[in-house]
Formats: structure tokens, sequence, C-alpha cells
């Protein structure tokens, strides 16, 4: 079973892949970060966000996607941007026909740490050790997206 993580965003976009692999041991596969820069136009900066993860899906043919829903904090002016960016990644999924899960970020930390306020050392810390990684992924964004990959595994038992 080969699931990809994505952490959204427009700026960066972080992306992990994992596979399950015998005795449930999740291994990981790749990860990485899509980067945009404000000084390029809005539908450059989606085109190549939506390019970059058709790659990722081209080259791991990930079975599932789980990504990040979006939480809306009063007055935030990043919701937008991010729920674009967010649309270039599904319909890059979806012309894929790959089944995506959404799981809120609680969702997650509870998944991995058993606490739902666990802060973000704590889950790179999870992550790391879950993967038996040597070093916690860099960015954050990819150790998150690795998060969301892990907790779908984690979360629905039923795709052993």
């Amino acid at each position: 079973m080969i699931v990809l993580g994505i952490d959204p965003g427009l700026s960066m976009a972080g992306w992990g892949v994992v596979e399950k692999g015998q005795k449930d041991k999740i291994k990981m596969l790749d990860y990485g970060c899509i980067k945009t820069y404000p000084s390029d136009k809005l539908t450059c900066r989606l085109k190549y966000i939506y390019d970059e993860i058709q790659v990722v899906i081209s080259k791991y043919k990930p079975e599932m996607v789980a990504i990040e829903e979006l939480f809306f904090l009063k007055g935030s002016k990043v919701i937008a941007s991010v729920g674009q960016a967010r649309g270039a990644i599904l319909m890059a999924v979806i012309n894929n026909n790959i089944p995506v899960f959404e799981y809120n970020p609680r969702h997650v930390k509870i998944a991995l740490t058993g606490y739902g306020s666990a802060d973000k050392h704590q889950m790179q810390h999870m992550v790391k050790a879950i993967l038996g990684l040597k070093e916690i992924p860099k960015p954050d964004d990819s150790a998150d997206a690795l998060a969301m990959a892990i907790c779908h595994l984690n979360t629905n038992r039923f795709f052993k």
C-alpha cells in the first residue's frame, strides 16, 4: 500500500510517500517540498504545484492520497492562498483517479502521538521514530506531509 501525504500551501507544499509493508511496517519512500515564489503570477504558481504533484504521482503511483483539511482561523488571510494551492493539488490527484482522504491537524496529532495538542517538535520526532529515520525530515512541510500519510495508514486499518 503506497500513500502520498500532502501538506498544502502556496509558498511551500510538502509531500511525502510512504509504503505499508510486511508486518505493518511503514517505510518512507521519498519526500520533498514544492516551493513557489510570491514574485511569480498566481496562475503560474498554481500550475507549477499541479505539475510537480503530477510528477510525484507518476513516479510513485500512490494508491491513496491523504491531505490536510483546511481549517479556518479567525482573521486568517492565508486560507485563500492555501485553498487555491489545495485545489490545484486535488485536481492533479482527481485527474489520476486516486482516492483522497482528508484529515484535520488534531486528528493527525492523535494518530501519531495519542495527544491532540502535540507540538510540532513532538510530531517531527514521531515521524522520525515511526519511519526509522536518522534525522527529522526537512523542511517542516515535508515532515507534516509524511505525518499525514502515516496518519492515514494508522487510522484506516482496513487498507492493510
